[in-house]
């Protein structure tokens, strides 16, 4: 037994813990959940919980329902939201089938493998996102609890014992945290994660999400991660933070003699350039709902430019510049992505793409200065010609196309996710609306 299972069993032991749910998520993104009584962990530690997955969207995509779940100790908290006595506790878990093998439609693996090629070429990837979202009175009703904006604190901001608590529940997992504000749109707030390793980050969106849902239901309210629940406030996103470093900790993306005045090396150009030229590829699996396509054509800070830029919050990507010469600032931002995505295929797609720009040494386009963008004509088109999806049609063709995405995600969760987002796009091309029963009903 590994030393962080021997820490798991002596704490199950010594915490009153009677209750260990195996978390994993399917291929949406959407966490699933079963509970081991604890007489069972040592078992479980060496062969793994049978299951069956026909019924878990995307994991049996290779028509085998027998799976096993093996439980990853490193990951084991107390969920501090429970009782102490008969407390609960969780592990993510690795999907394996019968016969030991990979499970193909087992997200957390997907990005392990991409992470391990990222680390033969003699880097680590570091990832921070930002996760917005909304409380609301309840599920059924988008009702605001606040009419607060950005950073707003006291009575305009009802969320902060939320976010509060969230933070505190957080700290308690072992998921640190940088910021927690209100956000620009009434009732919208935003937890800031400190960087990790992309792996551990991944694990950290999806605690961070369920901690956020549960404490939100422990106080009356329920909150949403839904891109743009309102067409009245801005959507949400999830920006995220990337850098690499390398084995003797230093970030490669930092050059103090850039000439640009970004303080970019050319590591760093090249993974921007190879974010910007596989975007509308892998845009189906950073924005994967029709709602997500309501927040990028929403305006306010949402991307619409297929460019890179500094101040320009409209571009694909951004360099933030808060510590311009310090070498661990240095970083780029990826506005694309919203939190209803899965956060293990987003980091896999979006690492992918910018270790691609630098295989290739694809070459960056100049900055986009504010007076060249314009939403209102050519939204979303780079130098090159390229478009960003308007539509979640548009991005599943560009998917469905993409031997890029293919060859990241295995040709079965690929083929999967065309399958099921086809099938969301007609379903919602059928639907009629209130909008255009109040604008033709009358006329037509």
């Amino acid at each position: 037994m590994s030393p962080d299972q021997e820490y798991v069993m002596k704490t199950v032991e010594s915490r009153d813990v009677h209750f260990v749910r195996f978390w994993f998520v399917d291929v949406m993104g959407r966490i699933k959940s079963f509970a081991v009584n604890p007489n069972e962990l040592e078992g479980a530690f060496e062969e793994g919980m049978g299951f069956d997955a026909g019924y878990i969207d995307g994991l049996s995509v290779s028509g085998e329902r027998d799976m096993l779940a093996h439980p990853d100790a490193s990951t084991f908290q107390v969920l501090p939201w429970r009782p102490d006595s008969n407390a609960v506790a969780r592990m993510f878990c690795d999907i394996r089938t019968p016969d030991g093998g990979e499970c193909p439609g087992d997200s957390r693996k997907i990005l392990e493998r991409v992470v391990a090629g990222i680390s033969e070429e003699g880097f680590v990837a570091n990832v921070g996102p930002e996760v917005e979202y909304f409380y609301f009175t309840d599920s059924h009703n988008a009702e605001l609890l606040d009419h607060g904006g950005y950073f707003d604190l006291t009575e305009l901001d009802s969320g902060t014992d939320l976010r509060r608590d969230t933070v505190l529940a957080l700290e308690k997992m072992g998921v640190p945290v940088e910021y927690s504000h209100h956000e620009a749109g009434p009732s919208q707030h935003e937890i800031d994660l400190r960087h990790s390793d992309a792996c551990s980050m991944a694990d950290a969106v999806v605690t961070y999400k369920t901690v956020v849902k549960e404490i939100a239901s422990s106080h009356g309210v329920y909150a949403s991660f839904m891109p743009r629940p309102r067409a009245d406030c801005p959507g949400s996103g999830m920006h995220v933070h990337m850098s690499l470093f390398d084995h003797d900790d230093r970030n490669v993306f930092f050059d103090p003699q850039d000439e640009g005045g970004f303080n970019l090396s050319g590591t760093a150009r090249h993974f921007i350039a190879g974010l910007l030229a596989y975007a509308p590829q892998y845009c189906l699996v950073t924005n994967q709902y029709v709602n997500s396509y309501r927040r990028l054509a929403g305006g306010a800070d949402a991307p619409f430019a297929l460019g890179w830029g500094r101040s320009n919050r409209h571009t694909l990507v951004s360099v933030p510049g808060y510590r311009p010469n310090k070498q661990a600032g240095c970083r780029v931002e990826l506005r694309l992505p919203d939190p209803a995505c899965n956060p293990y295929l987003a980091f896999a797609a979006i690492l992918s793409a910018g270790m691609r720009g630098i295989r290739d040494e694809m070459p960056l386009d100049p900055p986009l200065q504010d007076t060249l963008l314009d939403p209102a004509g050519g939204s979303g088109r780079g130098t090159d010609g390229l478009r960003l999806p308007e539509t979640l049609g548009d991005a599943i063709r560009y998917f469905e196309e993409s031997d890029f995405m293919r060859e990241v995600l295995g040709e079965k969760v690929h083929a999967y996710l065309v399958e099921v987002k086809k099938r969301e796009w007609r379903e919602y091309l059928c639907e009629v609306g209130q909008w255009e029963r109040d604008r033709w009903m009358e006329v037509l």
